[in-house]
């Protein structure tokens, strides 16, 4: 896997339901090297930090290879590396192979996966559709968050290599898809209730669904 682009983004204010609000999510190319932080990316914008950034999305990462299964849906948006808010886009990246808790070896960093990117709103606010949404989460392939194990820089060209492989078989995909399942598999619900990588908070509200 290697690094495609590093993007960030300036404040940028919209218009929801009738209300000015900022956001992050418009991530462009920065052609520089960035420097990843314990809880997010250094001169990044992160508005919504209930959401975004933090320990466990310390940094978004996404598929290039997603951009060919999106672009013909939209080809009337202005495309570049970041459209989907993420800070890094990553050639080769397959969330049906990256298991939570992989830690992988990036530029100087060293990063562990933590989870799926759940879409909001402001997904469909930068497609100009509020389809996407639904489309996204269909796909299957979200991208993933990663907790920045070694704080460290970042640019073009990098190697994502891994470290070392979690014993727990929990893939990103996996996930992913029991997040949105109304009927839940019970084997990877273990798998997730089991799995020290994923927040707390995310592995307690699953266990109601062994009951």
């Amino acid at each position: 896997m290697k690094i495609i682009a590093t993007n960030i983004g300036k404040p940028t204010t919209i218009t929801w339901n009738g209300k000015e609000e900022k956001t992050g999510i418009y991530k462009y190319p920065t052609h520089s090297p960035i420097f990843l932080g314990e809880s997010d990316v250094l001169n990044d914008t992160v508005i919504d930090r209930k959401h975004h950034g933090g320990e466990n999305k310390a940094c978004y990462l996404f598929s290039s290879e997603a951009y060919s299964y999106w672009k013909p849906l939209y080809p009337n948006l202005n495309w570049n590396w970041g459209m989907f808010g993420e800070n890094l886009t990553v050639e080769g990246l397959n969330e049906a192979k990256i298991r939570i808790g992989d830690i992988y070896k990036l530029g100087t960093a060293v990063v562990q996966i933590s989870q799926p990117r759940e879409p909001c709103y402001k997904l469909g606010i930068r497609f100009k559709s509020s389809r996407v949404i639904k489309q996204f989460i269909n796909h299957g392939y979200p991208g993933t968050y990663v907790k920045v194990i070694q704080k460290g820089e970042v640019k073009t060209g990098d190697n994502f290599i891994l470290q070392k492989q979690s014993p727990n078989e929990l893939t990103i995909k996996n996930f992913y898809k029991l997040l949105f399942d109304k009927e839940k598999n019970k084997d990877i619900l273990k798998l997730a209730i089991q799995n020290e990588a994923l927040p707390q908070y995310k592995r307690d509200k699953l266990k109601k669904y062994l009951l």
